[in-house]
């Protein structure tokens, strides 16, 4: 896309997500380590959202977790995302973390304790109902750390009932997740390991079924952006969580590890029309920031994903599909590398002055005194986790 205005006009219309738990404490599986002015309740959360909204222009939705989010008036949860300028976004659902939950949730063997997942996955559809939100995002820890430990197969065949149970209380406008993961906290099999898996169960299930592509979630070396072509040339991406990874599932700020992977990723949904609003793809963040402050490393990822998109959408396609037809690989190869090698920063402080906004929005929130307010008001109660 060489025209500059509309690369622009994309730039505006882009919608990342942030996760509600990205502004409490959360962090490694070692230690969490608390910070002045984290939130103590969902509202709270949302008020800290609206400030990565208001000084980055397109994060306007909050992804939920249940429990951690649950409330009594989610009616009144949305009213309060609404006057913030905000609205609902996936709802992300929590059977991992009950003791009941030690070997399996919806595949346990134990029909009681998929009865209890289950009877927590309607109730994800009934927030959904409750809040507006459109989408139902589950990811499942289930799996076994021995061989023999359980049977793969019919442990398939639970994950498919609940799945299909789940599936036929989704309303008109509203679709399911499923995201996928190769390891943690099961070590030998995994329920829903890889992207295969995933795309199995969605496709069985119908059009309201798509895949959820966590950046941090795959083999070391594997080729991330040919999932994401494939699954969309498919119509299955459903939604990304980005973050980013040295080791395993670090859930570091996106972009953090490896920026031309994430790059690439944009490269081909650009190309492969992942932006257009009738594509539906939710562009989600899902990070844990421990020792980082929660907000500005929020904002930073959101302006990481932005850079990577702006230089995705810089990529002279007509020039890559002659050089491509000719194989021409160098050529091809040095229409990506001139795109990433751009300095689009310039181009989205001019994308965020014409909405508004502050040129630089980390450094105009680091001046704002949001921070030291937020850690000064918010002292006493219990500080926001993820329940580990």
């Amino acid at each position: 896309m060489s025209d500059v205005s509309a690369v622009k006009a994309a730039l505006k219309s882009q919608v990342i997500e942030t996760p509600s738990w990205g502004y409490g404490n959360s962090g490694t599986r070692f230690k969490v380590f608390a910070q002045p002015g984290v939130p103590r309740d969902p509202f709270e959360k949302l008020a800290d959202a609206a400030q990565v909204h208001a000084y980055t222009g397109v994060a306007p939705k909050v992804s939920l977790h249940i429990p951690w989010d649950r409330v009594e008036d989610y009616p009144a949860l949305t009213r309060y995302a609404g006057e913030l300028g905000l609205r609902i976004g996936a709802i992300n659902s929590n059977v991992f973390q009950d003791d009941d939950f030690k070997l399996g949730s919806v595949t346990h063997p134990d029909p009681k304790v998929r009865r209890k997942a289950t009877d927590h996955l309607l109730e994800c559809v009934d927030i959904m109902d409750a809040t507006g939100s459109p989408d139902l995002k589950l990811w499942f820890s289930d799996g076994t750390n021995y061989p023999g430990q359980d049977d793969i197969s019919v442990r398939q065949d639970r994950l498919a009932e609940a799945l299909a149970e789940v599936y036929e209380r989704l309303g008109d406008d509203q679709r399911m997740l499923l995201e996928y993961k190769l390891f943690e906290p099961a070590f030998y099999t995994t329920d829903v390991p890889d992207w295969g898996t995933s795309y199995a169960h969605c496709l069985k299930l119908g059009p309201k079924a798509q895949v959820v592509v966590d950046t941090g979630h795959h083999a070391p070396g594997t080729n991330i952006e040919f999932i994401v072509a494939f699954l969309l040339r498919e119509g299955k991406l459903g939604a990304f969580d980005f973050n980013s990874r040295f080791y395993a599932d670090d859930d570091l700020m996106a972009g953090a590890a490896d920026p031309f992977q994430l790059f690439r990723i944009m490269h081909e949904v650009v190309k492969n029309g992942g932006l257009r609003a009738e594509t539906n793809v939710n562009f989600m963040l899902d990070q844990c920031h421990n020792i980082e402050a929660k907000i500005p490393a929020v904002i930073r990822s959101v302006t990481n994903v932005q850079e990577a998109s702006a230089k995705a959408l810089l990529i002279d396609a007509e020039a890559l599909a002659d050089a491509q037809r000719s194989g021409d690989v160098l050529a091809s190869n040095g229409v990506l590398m001139d795109a990433f090698n751009t300095d689009v920063r310039p181009l989205l402080a001019e994308v965020r002055e014409e909405l508004g906004l502050a040129r630089d929005p980390f450094a105009a929130y680091l001046a704002s005194g949001n921070q030291e307010r937020i850690a000064a008001d918010r002292v006493g109660g219990e500080q926001a986790g993820w329940g580990a």
